[in-house]
């Protein structure tokens, strides 16, 4: 299995449980390891024999901007499967990072595996 992967992807939207988060946007941080094949495009050096990273991340951030999730685990497991449905990907792993959630952490969040690792001959 080949992986293609978006790190750092930063993204304004309102996440949380307390009063005061519902009313302002905060910044989570997706990072996403995708599984897939890469041979065919490498062959071909065609986009459209790929998975295209830019399709991915726009629409990645075009439903989180729009989002208002209580827990970042719901939020996650959403977007992990609008990746697997509308990519047909079979495995990903994503981390969701909201930083500054807890004081005195750098970071906090969640990492989720979904699907199969399948293997190429």
């Amino acid at each position: 299995m080949d992986i293609i992967f978006l790190r750092g992807l930063e993204i304004e939207t309102v996440i949380g449980i307390y009063d005061w988060e519902r009313k302002i946007k905060q910044t989570v941080l997706i990072d996403l390891e995708m599984g897939t094949d890469i041979r065919k495009a490498a062959a071909s050096d065609d986009i459209k024999h790929t998975l295209d990273y830019k399709a991915v991340s726009k629409r990645i951030i075009s439903f989180v901007e729009e989002s208002d999730f209580y827990l970042v685990e719901t939020l996650a497991e959403k977007i992990a499967q609008i990746v697997i449905d509308e990519f047909k990907v079979p495995w990903l792993r994503l981390t969701l990072n909201k930083k500054g959630a807890i004081r005195k952490a750098s970071d906090v969040g969640i990492i989720i595996e979904r699907g199969e690792k399948q293997k190429y001959a």
